[in-house]
């Protein structure tokens, strides 16, 4: 049985190294090595959403993503999102909208939604964006409401 390797990540802003299997996903190196629970293991093939995180700046699929691939990426996770104790504003927007009821599937569209005001102001689609996401408790009614006060937070076609 291999011992794995040694994989250098940036997470949430800190460099980490830690142990990786040649068929680790990266959601199995963030929950299991660095405690990262954010990023929710449903389907295990990047249908619903709920593993999405950053990398290098693109939402992605983190149950598709091989951990060893992943080396040397800047990966940021819902955890990583708030700033001297204050939520990021798509947090601050699901909470204001109540856009959750379990809220197991929320860090997903967070992390979606951060990526997507992270691209230029023309390509901005938050429809796009949250594709692929599923909320089991059915709470889009609230969701929508949440992505309107981003959207109108951000004028999507002049904002950087």
């Amino acid at each position: 049985m291999s011992a794995g390797s040694e994989l250098r990540v940036r997470v949430n802003g800190t460099w980490h190294e830690v142990r990786a299997f040649p068929d680790d996903t990266l959601l199995d190196v963030l929950r299991r090595e660095l405690g990262l629970f954010s990023c929710r293991e449903t389907c295990g093939i990047g249908l619903c959403g709920a593993c999405t995180i950053v990398s290098d700046g693109k939402a992605i699929s983190s149950c598709l993503a091989l951990a060893l691939a992943s080396a040397d990426r800047d990966i940021t996770t819902a955890e990583g999102l708030v700033r001297g104790g204050q939520l990021h504003p798509v947090q601050q927007a699901f909470l204001d909208a109540q856009a959750f009821q379990c809220s197991f599937c929320t860090p997903g569209f967070v992390m979606s939604l951060v990526a997507m005001l992270a691209e230029p102001a023309g390509q901005r689609d938050p429809a796009a964006a949250l594709s692929g996401h599923l909320c089991r408790c059915g709470s889009y009614g609230q969701i929508a409401a949440a992505v309107s006060q981003i959207v109108a937070g951000h004028d999507m076609e002049k904002d950087g």
